[in-house]
Order: C-alpha cells, then sequence, then structure tokens
C-alpha cells in the first residue's frame, strides 16, 4: 500500500451560518438542500452572547455533512466555486481543510434565487489516514502517535493528485 492510499477523505461538512433563527435559518436550509440533496441540520449556540443575540441552545444555522462519494461530488463543485485555488494557511495542523465560498451562485450548475438571495457558506474537509481508527473504536482505543498522524503537506499532496488544485501562500 502507497503513502497516497493510505490517506482519504473521512467527511465533508458543508456549514451556513445565519447568526438568528426564523426565516434566513430556513432560506439556508433550503439552499443547502438544493445543493447537497440531504435534509441539513440545525446548529446551535453553546454559550450566551448578548450583544449578538445568541442564546445558549438557540439555532444560529445549519449544516449538512457528506461523505463517500457525495463528498468527493461537493468538493469538485467546491474547488469549482473557488477557481480551484485554496490558500496554505486553510489547512490546520491536522491535514485538514476549511475555506470558504462567498456566494452559493459561484458553485457550477446553482442558479440564482430570489427568494433565497445571496448566501455564502463554509466548506470543512476532514482528512483521515490508515490506523485513524484505533482512536475511534470501542474496545480498546488508543492514541494515534505522532509519527503516524497526518501532516498538511500530506493532505495537500493527496488533493493536488485527485483534484488537481493550486496552493496560494
Amino acid at each position: 500500500m502507497t503513502e497516497q492510499e493510505k490517506i482519504g477523505i473521512e467527511k465533508v461538512t458543508v456549514n451556513i451560518g445565519v447568526g438568528t433563527s426564523g426565516e434566513e435559518l430556513n432560506k439556508a436550509q433550503k439552499l443547502l438542500e438544493k445543493i447537497t440533496g440531504k435534509k441539513p441540520v440545525k446548529t446551535r449556540g453553546k454559550s450566551k452572547e448578548p450583544q449578538w443575540d445568541v442564546r445558549e441552545g438557540k439555532a444560529i444555522g445549519t449544516k449538512v455533512t457528506l461523505r463517500g462519494e457525495k463528498a468527493e461530488k461537493m468538493i469538485e463543485k467546491a474547488f469549482k466555486a473557488v477557481g480551484n485555488e485554496v490558500k496554505r494557511k486553510n489547512f490546520d495542523e491536522h491535514g485538514n481543510l476549511n475555506f470558504g465560498i462567498s456566494e452559493y451562485i459561484d458553485i457550477p450548475g446553482i442558479e440564482y434565487d430570489a427568494k433565497i438571495g445571496m448566501i455564502g457558506m463554509d466548506i470543512n474537509i476532514t482528512m483521515k489516514k490508515w490506523g485513524y481508527r484505533n482512536s475511534k473504536r470501542k474496545i480498546e482505543r488508543k492514541k494515534t502517535p505522532k509519527k503516524h498522524r497526518l501532516k498538511p503537506e500530506e493532505t495537500i499532496k493527496y488533493l493536488k493528485n485527485k483534484f488537481d488544485i493550486e496552493i496560494k501562500e
């Protein structure tokens, strides 16, 4: 098994943070369902922030988690929306990638809907490496050693080969 075969995409999370519940949140949910084909879930505030009118437990956003083929198709669309370029600073120390799309109409195949308006979204790509299951299994759970953890350079190499993207500094 080569080094590239050991790395893969665990999941893709598409998130829209609205900040308030109500009509804006409903529009965001309709948009995510239109883009991904899956039913989104609401995200709730974790703490009280009076200056932003956020209360603990109040719905403030929506998200969809994709795995497998649907995740890869969404990644292709998302990379095309940002011109197949991502910044180096968008990778975290574990090799995961996070970036934003400013307007949903940048995604290929999605047309503007006047009822929804203009909404942006965040794309979070969580990567995995062969052997990560050790830290997630129920029986005999173990930590992943440092030398075996996924590094940003490995993720960059994988994404360049698979999706033909460019990394900007």
